[in-house]
């Protein structure tokens, strides 16, 4: 363990880039400055937070290097006790570091407090514990027993390795989440890694790098996490060839082009990508319950969640009254500081992002959507108005692409079968919902082509529910024994057996 650093660090005022950083590299075991850095945003300000370091693609090169190193001649991937010990360690120094994480992820994230209470923290943190506890009983090998061939027995079992140097690419959204069901398995199956914060949540995925250097008896080069703005640095991690495996969680335009890079050296890739998914409310359904549910969902931080059912799918007959219900329910959302606990929801990430969400909103309209209500920025900072648009042609943009904002888009059906239609009409395929009696409802959820699933409002989300996506919404499932899985290799052995 390091005791160099400290999770606590100086929010930072300077205004100006390349000023020091308040976190620093994880690289070989050791904590490293760097002369270049970039400024972290507090979303709910639009002013400077902090300042993270600017890694180059040297710097991608000596991570990947550490964690091969450390893979090759190290026997973190041999000595399950020395894994689930290290994981232990991690799952307490998270815990005890709790409250500090909490803050700088609702100054870095814009996250409530009450995020932080599920999955933007302590969920996150449970993950850890899951996993420490899986690989106290997961069979790492399987006998397949005797069988006779060429006059002789022959004995095979099968072992599960870990898969290799892994490099784990994560998104803005849910920074402790993602970095941790990543993290968390991948060190279970024996990997080592090098893990990339996303640019506009720098801080605190090296707040974590911090917590392994500091509490932790991980070796060094098994984990190494860096931050950066330049796309070169994903660049050289998706076509390292000593990178045997690629993680990546963010959107499906990113996802091709990772997928593309990484298929020079033929990679293994687990993508975790986008989602338009649909809840639809059948006309035997409580709709009151319904438009909660749709509604709540929706500006759950923000928007910014690729499973949040984005669109609405609402028997033609009772549209109006859905709609209504789901603006009353819009109207009750508390906007504003994402560190009082009476905020529902907080800003978008950056005013790129915002400016993104309000020109589909603006499109939508153009092409023919009813702007029922929102569709407004709110300043200082990167607020969105919860918005919802009526009308929506299920073939239009603000349908089929992803908005990743406070955006609901209603969609009139005809009967059961439109609905389905109309719900697996997207390439994506991530998650969705249904409300209505419990068998018709289980009916039409098993029609849906979706990863996840939920009915009348029931929550699948937990660690040991595998999580992921069905088309282009990705490849693999993050999270319970499937997570653990994605970064294991079989090999299959067999010998003679001697005849006595």
């Amino acid at each position: 363990m390091q005791e160099t650093a400290t999770i606590s660090g100086d929010s930072g005022s300077a205004q100006a880039e390349d000023q020091p950083a308040q976190r620093r590299l994880l690289i070989g075991g050791r904590l490293i400055e760097s002369e270049r850095t970039f400024p972290s945003l507090n979303p709910a300000t639009g002013e400077v937070l902090g300042y993270a370091p600017d890694a180059g693609v040297a710097d991608a090169e000596a991570a990947v290097a550490a964690a091969r190193a450390a893979f090759d001649a190290g026997d973190w991937a041999t000595d399950t006790a020395l894994r689930i010990r290290c994981l232990e360690q991690l799952h307490a120094a998270l815990i005890e570091h709790r409250d500090e994480l909490a803050e700088l992820t609702i100054a870095e994230v814009g996250a409530t407090p009450a995020l932080c209470q599920g999955a933007q923290l302590d969920q996150p943190i449970a993950i850890v514990r899951y996993y420490a506890d899986l690989l106290k009983t997961y069979p790492l090998s399987e006998d397949l027993g005797n069988i006779e061939s060429r006059g002789m027995q022959h004995h095979r079992w099968v072992e599960k390795e870990a898969a290799g140097v892994v490099a784990a690419i994560i998104a803005y959204n849910y920074p402790n989440q993602l970095a941790l069901a990543k993290l968390a398995p991948a060190l279970a199956a024996g990997c080592t890694l090098v893990l990339k914060s996303a640019p506009d949540t720098p801080l605190v995925t090296l707040a974590l790098g911090e917590l392994i250097a500091n509490h932790t008896d991980i070796p060094p080069g098994v984990v190494n996490v860096l931050s950066g703005a330049d796309p070169a640095v994903g660049a050289a991690l998706t076509t390292s060839p000593d990178v045997d495996m690629v993680t990546f969680t963010g959107s499906t335009p990113t996802g091709r082009a990772i997928m593309a890079a990484a298929s020079g050296t033929l990679k293994k890739v687990f993508l975790e990508l986008g989602g338009k998914s649909a809840a639809i409310v059948l006309d035997d359904a409580d709709f009151n319950t319904a438009a909660l549910f749709s509604a709540f969902s929706m500006v759950t931080h923000a928007g910014q969640g690729c499973a949040l059912t984005s669109r609405l799918l609402v028997p033609r007959k009772h549209k109006d009254e859905i709609v209504e219900l789901v603006k009353n329910n819009f109207g009750l959302v508390r906007l504003g500081n994402p560190a009082d606990p009476s905020t529902y929801m907080g800003p978008l990430i950056s005013e790129k992002q915002r400016d993104k969400v309000d020109g589909m909103v603006q499109r939508a309209v153009a092409a023919g959507a009813t702007l029922v209500t929102g569709g407004e920025k709110v300043d200082p900072g990167y607020f969105y108005t919860p918005t919802l648009l009526a009308d929506v042609d299920p073939d239009s943009e603000i349908a089929q692409e992803e908005v990743f904002g406070p955006v609901l888009a209603v969609i009139a059906y005809e009967d059961d079968d439109d609905a389905v239609r109309i719900a697996n009409h997207s390439i994506y395929g991530l998650s969705g919902a249904v409300f209505g009696s419990q068998e018709r409802a289980l009916a039409v959820a098993r029609r849906i082509r979706t990863g996840t699933f939920s009915i009348n409002g029931g929550n699948y989300f937990s660690p040991d529910s595998p999580f992921g996506g069905y088309k282009q919404s990705g490849i693999g499932r993050e999270m319970g024994r499937a997570g653990l899985e994605e970064f294991l290799e079989s090999k299959t052995f067999a010998t003679v057996v001697e005849q006595a």
